[in-house]
């Protein structure tokens, strides 16, 4: 059992690594699962900037673990043969492989362009950086505060989005691979990649938006203290994350139950967010406490709040130190360093990029079938999906767009928040955005016939999902470890906020306290203003660790099909955004200081129009220069058209990019160009539905189909039928039991009636 534990998931596989660019991190995220990764770098392309120490820093972040082999151009395609994974950024440069060819001699390889704006489009020239990738995912636009210029975010991490999602491509092509012998072409786009997993614009928003997604919020950026307010104390801030109606329960409790604030209507989260008499009494009741103090008044009444930590208090604290989330690294010139030690906790071990795995044999792929029409990877997988809000609702619905059967549980006494939406059915763009192609399953699991149900279920499933505080499934009698006895080859991926073990484990945890502990929020604010944090409408690191999940998922199964063994994965939000500060945190560890090179925004003709110019050192000066003159870079922008001023510092090599809006991303040309939108018709909204298409344009994986989210409950009955072969009148007993549930009688009214649409308006 413990030699087996050592054997990775990707152990076996051979990646090779050819990408210059940032996204090679994609590689290092298949180095710490186990894969061997060889990086060549042709001719010196892409090798570490000695002499650049943050440039050498963001090197390792990106390579740390890899076996790194220098080779000339005319060697390259010998090197190639073996490989079950190819990251490539090679092809537009005239590289001396075929790579159809390749292709062809080997039906199972996996072969992923990774470029910042992907092949054969007007953009594909345009150089980027992660300043480039915020403005044109739309992230820029809303980070900041009213009446402001729009905030650059602190770190990289929009390009850090953009590795984990291309990770999570990756993985779903060694997937297509192994299951149907096809591994074919991927055209991966880093701006794909970050405006999807970063905070789409059309994806789906946490419950305090009340369902409506980003692109429905308002132009501009939000007020300061907007939704999570954040308040002074003691010694330093609080940020608070009062949603659901029990949270603010014990919000009144913590205060001593004040008679204002009794009322009915404070249940309701919009009545509390616009009230300035209510955030005055929070205010003073915290004001001469501590964080300490708050933090333990807020896990004795079942508040979600956190103290704003500094990114080194955070580092420093207890709790990261007892879960080893960062390792010390040698690198040259006998500097040593601290590096995460991996994105994920896979059966108890840390996934770092530095540990060494077991031995494992190569896999076999399928046999490819001439002229076959593919299907989807994960086609017959059955998918438990216990996830809430964000990143639950992410994970499963990764999976269902490869083709898995995902089951979303659910129960109206415990209802997800992401239902507590604009209209009163629990339906809205934003929810259908997270939970297309599932179906909803009805059960209670407060009962023992519903954990029983469960149990059978869980028998004959392959994959189970959830991010509840870690212990409520064990306390339920449903923790993985007593499910496995029922199953062995049951894979489960926890998502929580700071990871099912340590000191923190049990705090309540949303992604905007998650950014005030991990360091992050208290980064994001202007520089001249130190109560301007600007990060409030942002939902982040929701949707990565979606996709590290989802991930996981997929190299768990590669496992199993190697071992005939599930296993568990433990996904900390806190770890994986502190994984993406990386060379911030080792930059700080070597007491560099900030990068001059970290670009700004500038202001130019038109209402709220902004440009982002992000040169990367002195040839991007240099040819910034010979555009401009003499003349400022603020000058010089301002009475021009953000697009065309990015087109003509583009077209000179410089990385520059106009900001974009939610509304203008369905119909930009780039966007169009790259088929990544689609409309989903569902008969219930009242509103058309703009979705994601795909992570990536793929060659050999089919696009999801268009199954539209359900009601509560919905599927109740044909999933009992299908799982567990229950007759429509077994199924009824249990549902007059009060064990299984279907659509509340509520909505159904409301739905056959068309009464919602009433209310919406």
């Amino acid at each position: 059992m413990q030699q087996e534990a050592a054997s990775r998931p990707l152990s076996g596989l051979v990646v090779i690594d050819l990408v210059a660019s940032p996204l090679a991190g994609i590689a290092r995220i298949c180095r710490e699962l186990g894969a061997e990764v060889i990086r060549l770098e042709v001719d010196g392309r892409g090798a570490c900037p000695m002499g650049d120490p943050r440039g050498e820093l963001a090197y390792w972040t990106a390579n740390l673990g890899k076996r790194i082999e220098q080779v000339d151009a005319a060697a390259l395609p010998a090197r190639l043969a073996g490989a079950d994974l190819i990251i490539e950024d090679t092809s537009a440069d005239g590289c001396s492989v075929d790579w159809q060819a390749l292709r062809a001699a080997s039906p199972a390889l996996a072969h992923m362009t990774a470029t910042g704006f992907g092949h054969g489009n007007a953009f594909s020239h345009w150089q980027w950086t992660d300043g480039v990738l915020h403005a044109m995912t739309t992230e820029l636009s809303r980070s900041g505060i009213k009446g402001r210029a729009p905030l650059l975010p602190p770190g990289e991490i929009a390009l850090q989005c953009a590795v984990a999602q291309g990770a999570y491509v990756a993985m779903a092509a060694l997937t297509q691979a192994r299951v149907s012998g096809v591994g074919g072409h991927v055209d991966y786009a880093a701006l794909d990649g970050a405006m999807q997993a970063l905070d789409p614009a059309f994806g789906i928003s946490g419950s305090a938006t009340n369902g409506r997604p980003a692109a429905s919020l308002p132009p501009g950026r939000p007020p300061l203290g907007m939704q999570y307010p954040i308040i002074p104390v003691a010694d330093g801030y609080v940020r608070l994350c009062v949603l659901a109606p029990r949270q603010w329960e014990g919000m009144h409790r913590m205060m001593g139950s004040p008679e204002a604030f009794a009322g009915p209507e404070f249940r309701d989260i919009m009545v509390r967010f616009k009230s300035k008499e209510l955030l005055a009494a929070m205010q003073a009741f915290l004001a001469d406490k501590t964080r300490t103090e708050i933090e333990a008044l807020g896990q004795q009444h079942g508040v979600p709040l956190a103290g704003l930590n500094t990114l080194p208090d955070c580092l420093a604290a207890d709790h990261i130190r007892a879960r080893g989330t960062f390792t010390e690294a040698d690198l040259p010139g006998g500097r040593r360093v601290p590096f995460p030690d991996g994105l994920l906790v896979i059966d108890g071990e840390r996934m770092g990029p530095l540990h060494t795995s077991a031995p494992a044999p190569r896999p076999v792929p399928a046999s490819a079938t001439p002229g076959r029409s593919l299907a989807r990877p994960l086609e017959g997988l059955k998918v438990l999906d216990l996830g809430v809000i964000v990143v639950g609702a992410e994970t499963g619905r990764l999976l269902a767009d490869l083709g898995a059967d995902v089951v979303k549980i659910e129960s109206a006494a415990f209802p997800d928040g992401s239902r507590q939406t604009w209209l009163k059915i629990g339906l809205s763009s934003s929810f259908g955005a997270g939970h297309r192609g599932k179906r909803s399953l009805g059960l209670n699991l407060k009962s023992e016939e519903g954990k029983a149900l469960l149990r059978r279920m869980v028998a004959d499933a392959d994959v189970m999902l959830s991010n509840f505080k870690p212990g409520t499934l064990e306390s339920l009698g449903l923790g993985y470890e007593d499910l496995a006895q029922i199953n062995p080859r049951l894979i489960a991926v926890e998502s929580s906020a700071f990871g099912r073990t340590g000191p923190w484990s049990k705090r309540m945890g949303y992604g905007p306290l998650v950014r005030a502990a991990a360091g992050l929020t208290a980064m994001w604010r202007y520089p001249d203003d130190a109560e301007s944090f600007s990060d409030s409408v942002t939902i982040y690191p929701d949707h990565v660790c979606g996709r590290i999940g989802a991930s996981a998922v997929l190299a768990l199964l590669a496992r199993r099909a190697r071992t005939g063994r599930g296993g568990h994965a433990d996904v900390s939000q806190a770890e994986v955004m502190l994984a993406q500060l990386a060379t911030e945190i080792a930059s700080t560890a070597l007491g560099l200081p900030a990068s001059a090179d970290a670009g700004a925004v500038y202001a130019c003709a038109g209402d709220d129009a902004w440009c982002v110019v992000t040169p990367r050192g002195d040839e991007d000066r240099q040819r910034l220069s010979a555009v401009i003159g003499t003349a400022s870079l603020a000058e010089w922008l301002a009475d021009k058209d953000a697009h065309a001023a990015a087109d003509t510092l583009q077209a000179a090599g410089v990385p520059a990019a106009p900001m974009l809006r939610a509304a203008e991303l369905a119909e930009h040309p780039y966007y169009t160009a790259r088929g990544l939108f689609r409309e989903e018709p569902h008969d219930l909204l009242p509103e058309a539905m703009t979705a994601e298409r795909r992570p990536a344009i793929w060659e050999s994986i089919p696009d999801p189909e268009g199954h539209p989210a359900p009601l509560m409950c919905q599927d109740t009955y044909a999933v009992m039928q299908d799982w567990l072969g229950l007759s429509e009148a077994e199924c009824a007993a249990l549902e007059s039991q009060g064990v299984l549930e279907t659509t509340p009688a509520k909505i159904r009214e409301m739905v056959a009636t068309k009464s919602y649409l009433e209310t919406a308006r």
